[in-house]
C-alpha cells in the first residue's frame, strides 16, 4: 500500500481506537461516488487491519445512501447493486458494518411537490428538494442513533482541494489539534473527514488500484466518470495503464435538477451510447424552460396570499400536463429499461389525494395514467370498491344530484386526507366545501 494512503489507514484506526474511547457509532455518507467509494474503502481497510492485530472490532459503522427517487437511473442501478455487495462482503468478513437506504417521505417526495402541491421546478431562489429529498431522510436516521447512543460521528468524503469554498468551510468547522468537528446543524453530532487532504489524481489512483474490498468492479465506477464527462472539461487523472483515458469529475445527481442550467453529465453518458436517457434530459430541459411561464401559476401561495410577482404554484391543468409527460417518458425508457421506475404507485395516489384535497375535481391521475399507458392504473384494487360505494350513494341520492357530488367530495377529502397521515385542516376544508356549495344553491 502506498505510503499516503496507509497514512491514512493509520489514522482511521487510531480515532478508531484510541482517540476516542467512546462506542459512538460511525455514520459513513455513502452516494457510491468516487469520494465516497475511497473513503468507505480505507476505513474497510482500517477495520481489516485492526481485526487482525486485535481480533475484535467494537464499533458499529452505518453505511448510509439516501435515495432521492429522482436520482440518475444509472447511478442508481450502480449503487444498489455495490450496497448489495458491501451488505453481504461486511457479513462474509464478519465487520461491524450495516447499509442504511433512507428515502424521503411521501409526502416529501419530489413529484408529489411538483405535481401534487404544484411547486415550481427548483431553482437558487427557491430551493425547495435539498432538504425534503437528502438532508430530512437521513437526519431522521441520525436521530435515531442520538437516541439509542447518545452521539454520533458522522464521515464525510469532503475534500479541501475540490474547491476554495469548500476548503474555506472545512477550516471554518474546524478545531485545532482535533480531528473531529461540530456538525453546524445536529446537535451532540460531529464530523470526520478522513479524505480531507487528497487531491483528485490520488483519489483516482486508489480506485484504479486499490481493489475493492466488498468485490465491486472500480473500472466500472471509473468509466461511468468517463462516460460522464463533458467534451470541454476533462480532469488530469493519475493512471495505471495506456487505456486508462483522462476522466472527467462529473458530479451526478437528480435527473430533474434544474438548479443546474445543463445537466453535462446526462448529456455526455447520451453522447456516449446511454441513448435510453434522451426522453429524461428532454423532460428535464421542458421543466426548466417552462418553469417560469406566467400562464403555468397561479396568482396566489397555496396558503391563499398573493404571490410575488403573480407567480405562485402551478396550476392543475399544467401539473397534468406535467405527469402526462412523466408517465410516457417513463413508459419510454421501459422500453429498453423494464425496471426503471420514474414514478410510483404510491406517489400517483398521493398526488390524486393532494388534487381532491384543492378541489382539483377534474383532473383524474387514473385518466392520465390511462392515457399514458394505454391501461387501467393498478390502485390495489380500491376502484372496485369506490365504485361499489358510489352506486350505493347515488341510489340514496337519487332525488338530489348536486347532495350526490357534494357527499361524494366531502368523502373523498377525508380518505385522501388520511392517506398522508395528516388529518390537520380537513375540518376547514369540509367547510371550505360547504360553503362554495352553499352559495351556489343560493
Amino acid at each position: 500500500m502506498n505510503k499516503f494512503t496507509q497514512n491514512i489507514v493509520d489514522e482511521i484506526i487510531d480515532q478508531y481506537m484510541f482517540a476516542d474511547d467512546t462506542k459512538r457509532p460511525w455514520i459513513i455518507g455513502f452516494s457510491g461516488g468516487k469520494d465516497s467509494t475511497v473513503m468507505l474503502q480505507l476505513v474497510w481497510e482500517a477495520l481489516t487491519q485492526i481485526k487482525d492485530f486485535h481480533g475484535v472490532v467494537g464499533r458499529d459503522i452505518y453505511v448510509v445512501c439516501n435515495d432521492t427517487m429522482v436520482e440518475n437511473p444509472v447511478i442508481t442501478e450502480y449503487v444498489y447493486r455495490v450496497l448489495d455487495k458491501i451488505s453481504e462482503a461486511a457479513r462474509d468478513q464478519n465487520l461491524p458494518i450495516q447499509v442504511i437506504k433512507t428515502l424521503p417521505r411521501l409526502e416529501d417526495s419530489f413529484w408529489v411537490n411538483l405535481i401534487g402541491k404544484g411547486y415550481p421546478a427548483p431553482n437558487n431562489a427557491f430551493r425547495w428538494c435539498t432538504e425534503r429529498l437528502k438532508i430530512k431522510p437521513t437526519s431522521r436516521f441520525i436521530l435515531e442513533q442520538l437516541d439509542e447512543f447518545g452521539e454520533a460521528i458522522i464521515l464525510i468524503g469532503t475534500r479541501s482541494s475540490e474547491s476554495a469554498s469548500r476548503a474555506k468551510s472545512m477550516k471554518k468547522h474546524a478545531i485545532k489539534g482535533k480531528r473531529l468537528t461540530k456538525h453546524p446543524t445536529q446537535a451532540n453530532t460531529y464530523m470526520y473527514a478522513p479524505i480531507r487532504h487528497l487531491m483528485l489524481e490520488q483519489v483516482w489512483y486508489i480506485i484504479n488500484t486499490m481493489p475493492s474490498p466488498w468485490g465491486a468492479s472500480n473500472e466500472e465506477l471509473f468509466q461511468i466518470y468517463s462516460d460522464a464527462s463533458a467534451d470541454d472539461y476533462e480532469c488530469p487523472t493519475v493512471v495505471t495503464d495506456k487505456e486508462h483515458k483522462s476522466c472527467g469529475q462529473s458530479r451526478f445527481g437528480c435527473w430533474v435538477c434544474t438548479v443546474v442550467k445543463q445537466d453535462k453529465s446526462m448529456s455526455a453518458l447520451i453522447d456516449n451510447g446511454l441513448t435510453w436517457l434522451k426522453p429524461l434530459l428532454t423532460l428535464r430541459n421542458e421543466l426548466a424552460e417552462e418553469r417560469n411561464i406566467i400562464e403555468n401559476r397561479m396568482p396566489q401561495r397555496r396558503n391563499g396570499t398573493d404571490a410575488i410577482n403573480g407567480m405562485g404554484p402551478y396550476y392543475p391543468k399544467y401539473r397534468a400536463s406535467v405527469l402526462e409527460r412523466l408517465l410516457k417518458t417513463q413508459r419510454e425508457v421501459q422500453k429498453e429499461k423494464p425496471h426503471v421506475e420514474l414514478i410510483t404507485n404510491q406517489e400517483l395516489i398521493a398526488i390524486q389525494t393532494i388534487w381532491y384535497r384543492d378541489f382539483v375535481f377534474g383532473q383524474k391521475v387514473s385518466d392520465i395514467y390511462k392515457n399514458a399507458y394505454k391501461t387501467d392504473l393498478d390502485m390495489n384494487n380500491q376502484n372496485e370498491k369506490r365504485e361499489k360505494e358510489l352506486e350505493l350513494l347515488k341510489k340514496t341520492c337519487e332525488n338530489s344530484p348536486q347532495d350526490f357530488e357534494l357527499i361524494q367530495e366531502l368523502l373523498t377529502l377525508q380518505k385522501n386526507k388520511s392517506l398522508l397521515n395528516r388529518k390537520r385542516g380537513l375540518k376547514d376544508d369540509i367547510e371550505t366545501r360547504i360553503e362554495e356549495y352553499l352559495k351556489k344553491e343560493q
